[in-house]
């Protein structure tokens, strides 16, 4: 039998001994009920019923549909109610038999069933079995009070206890307190007076083999994974608690124990419940998909902004049935937003724009995005994208929809780094921390669905949710804290979930770092901080099936013809020199090369010069020494070139170069045009072969040697204008 144990936030590792057994008579499964009090149906609720149905225990909500008025005794104590409820059901029982386990629900979950933990109790020789904590709590002056223990937890904690409905109709009876009055201090109470606690005959669990509380003990919890089960092992006294109760402030961390216990998650079955409770939309018409407000915040200069837009339009969604709220605090991107809604905004059933001149912070402006899905009756979720964000698969706001969930966030990564738009675990000052899983979750080791305490970036949010838990019309305000680190207290402090699901692959998110917005194409410039981005936006697609298809053609001998860039790239290098404008004149004296003096010269703009030299020298080792290497076998090159320029030809200016070698050892020319389309006429003839290539196409690379062998020289260009980007490579 294989054990594993895994510490929580850090894996540590221990080995594990299987439970004891006991020849005692075990009280039957059907005697057992399980009370809770909840008011309303919260996401910790329903957790807390999943792992109840689970191991088929028999629960019984009490105080369902009132109002609770028990006061908030995560900060003070309460928790009256709790007892008064309890007090009304147990009169109206009579099964004396009847084992009575009386839990909290938003923040627990069963590691195991009835049979183990009625064992436990009966082992514990006591009619009633309160849980136990480490810390006293509300009244710490009753220390002094508290039974000592040889060895184990000293106090109780009244999230939870077990006992005979006899027993615990004694326990109660005397309850007469107010709903906001404390039952911690009302058990504690009968707990350290001796003559009750004998009467009664109480004790506490104090080595946590019923009952797991999490305050004051997180370093004593850990995750065991075992046979396709999951359980909570406290190392500190080497047991398997049955409940586990995040009480206080370690809701994150029942939160964490809720992604894996019971079984919701495991090595062996990998997610158990990520296909539960779904809302699928195959079988609907377009018209009765959910209406969906989608929220695109521009809050800073971003590259690839073009392309977002593109990538909006072809998601797999009836734009009848989306609403569009754009935010855009950033002059410089406002000629594209305005270009994609000239072009489409009439595709979707409403816009709104609000744009730099109307000087609004990001803080409202995400307000005022719910706020536009909270007050339309027919909206049914709001989809928050930043406009950094790249969602590749066109399915993503379909899938997020199927799952159902109150929060659910796409899980998005920057490439070759652990980022990602979630946290696994909050710090104790509520910062990032990493949790045990992060990085298994990150990189796809663990799939599933995942509680998680911060989300940012994309996330789908139920209108019904806004209309209800979150219909505060300031979630994203905070003194101290960003807008998501405030949207992410606030959501949790409602007792609202954030789930992050890692079931498919959705995309990643930009790097905005020093994104210039000086040129005119600024995008060219990404190749070093979004190089996945700048590829797949100017690397011509058939680049990666040069080798495996032989696109490679030779035209001459000794000449290689193949695909380096997208139209795009093409048409951007040429407009961004255009735009510089600074050609040169094509004479000989040319002081921008060492020497001053060009033998063969052009009219031509150098990388340089518009600050593209460091981008296009990187271009030269990622994409053109690999093809130099395989079709110059024994050459290997670290592509060193000086001389990087764009050259343009046109009839009445500089419409041929004369026969020349170049200063290299290879040379590569890209037409950055098309013939017959752009201009008539060009192409390049090597004398020597007597061989021409007439026709380049735009966005192919020549490659040729520069010296000896290669004597050529540029046709004539008979009309229109022609542009070439070369490279003189290891001169």
């Amino acid at each position: 039998m294989r054990a594993l144990s895994l510490l929580l936030f850090s894996g540590i590792y221990f080995v594990l001994l299987p439970l004891t057994s006991s020849k005692e008579q075990q009280t039957p499964e059907d005697n057992l009920l399980v009370l809770t009090v909840a008011t309303k149906e919260t996401d910790g609720f329903r957790r807390f019923l999943r792992s109840a149905k689970n191991f088929n225990y028999t629960v019984k909500v009490l105080g369902r549909g009132e109002e609770w008025r028990g006061g908030d005794y995560m900060s003070a104590p309460g928790g009256g109610q709790k007892v008064r409820l309890l007090k009304a059901a147990l009169e109206e029982m009579k099964d004396e038999k009847k084992v009575i386990l009386f839990i909290d629900s938003y923040d627990v979950v069963f590691a195991s069933g009835p049979k183990e933990l009625l064992k436990k109790f009966q082992q514990a020789r006591h009619k009633v079995v309160f849980s136990s904590e480490t810390l006293i709590w509300p009244d710490r002056h009753l220390e002094d009070k508290h039974p000592h223990v040889r060895e184990g937890n000293r106090f109780l904690g009244s999230g939870g206890f077990i006992g005979y409905l006899p027993n615990l109709k004694e326990m109660v009876a005397d309850w007469t307190g107010e709903d906001n009055e404390s039952e911690q201090l009302f058990f504690t109470k009968i707990y350290i007076n001796p003559e009750k606690r004998k009467s009664i005959n109480i004790t506490l669990d104090n080595k946590c083999r019923l009952f797991q509380n999490l305050h004051g003990a997180l370093d004593e919890v850990v995750l065991k994974f075992e046979d396709g089960q999951v359980r909570a092992r406290n190392v500190l006294y080497d047991t398997l608690p049955v409940i586990i109760h995040g009480n206080g402030p370690t809701k994150l961390q029942i939160n964490y124990l809720g992604n894996y216990i019971p079984k919701v998650w495991t090595f062996e079955t990998g997610c158990t419940v990520c296909h539960e409770d779904l809302r699928p939309l195959t079988e609907l018409k377009e018209s009765e998909y959910p209406l969906v407000v989608i929220g695109i915040f521009i809050q800073q200069p971003t590259p690839f902004v073009t392309v977002f837009f593109e990538r909006l339009l072809k998601l797999h969604y009836p734009k009848n049935r989306l609403k569009l709220f754009i935010y855009n605090q950033e002059l410089h991107h406002q000629q594209q937003v305005s270009s994609f809604l000239e072009g489409h905004g009439t595709l979707y059933q409403d816009v709104k724009l609000i744009g730099p001149e109307e000087d609004m912070d990001s803080i409202t402006s995400r307000n005022l995005g719910f706020d536009m899905c909270r007050q339309d009756k027919d909206c049914d979720y709001f989809f928050s994208v930043d406009i950094e964000v790249v969602l590749k698969n066109e399915d993503t706001l379909k899938i997020a929809i199927e799952q159902n969930l109150p929060i659910v966030v796409p899980m998005i990564t920057r490439v070759g780094r652990l980022w990602s738009n979630f946290w696994g675990a909050l710090s104790a000052d509520g910062y990032y921390a990493r949790s045990e899983d992060y990085v298994d979750i990150v990189q796809g080791r663990r799939v599933g669905v995942w509680n998680v305490p911060y989300v940012s970036n994309v996330y789908l949010v139920k209108a019904s949710l806004l209309r209800s838990e979150l219909s505060d019309f300031q979630l994203f305000n905070s003194e101290t804290l960003d807008l998501d680190m405030a949207f992410c207290h606030n959501v949790r402090n409602k007792g609202v979930f954030m789930y992050v699901t890692n079931m498919a692959t959705f995309g990643r998110i930009l790097s905005t770092e020093n994104y210039q917005t000086q040129h005119l194409h600024n995008d060219l410039w990404q190749i070093f901080q979004n190089p996945v981005d700048w590829e797949e936006r100017y690397i011509h697609e058939n680049y990666s099936r040069i080798m495996r298809d032989k696109l490679i053609e030779t035209p001459c001998p000794d000449v290689y013809w193949f695909p380096i860039f997208t139209d795009i790239a093409c048409n951007h290098l040429v407009e961004e020199m255009e735009h510089f404008g600074r050609w040169s004149g094509g004479a000989n004296a040319d002081t921008r090369i060492q020497g001053g003096y060009e033998n063969v010269p052009t009219i031509d703009i150098h990388m340089n010069q518009v600050g593209y030299d460091k981008e296009w020298q990187k271009l030269l080792l990622d994409y053109i020494a690999p093809i130099t290497e395989k079709m110059y076998p024994g050459y290997y090159t670290k592509c060193n070139s000086t001389l990087n320029f764009v050259v343009r030809y046109k009839p009445d200016e500089q419409p041929l170069l004369a026969p020349h070698h170049d200063a290299s050892t290879f040379t590569i020319n890209v037409a950055l045009n098309s013939k017959d389309v752009d201009y008539q006429g060009g192409g390049c003839r090597f004398l020597r072969y007597n061989c021409s290539v007439d026709a380049p196409r735009k966005g192919w690379a020549l490659m040729h040697p520069g010296r000896l062998t290669h004597y050529h020289e540029g046709l004539p260009t008979t009309d229109g204008v022609r542009y070439i980007a070369v490279s003189f490579v290891d001169p």
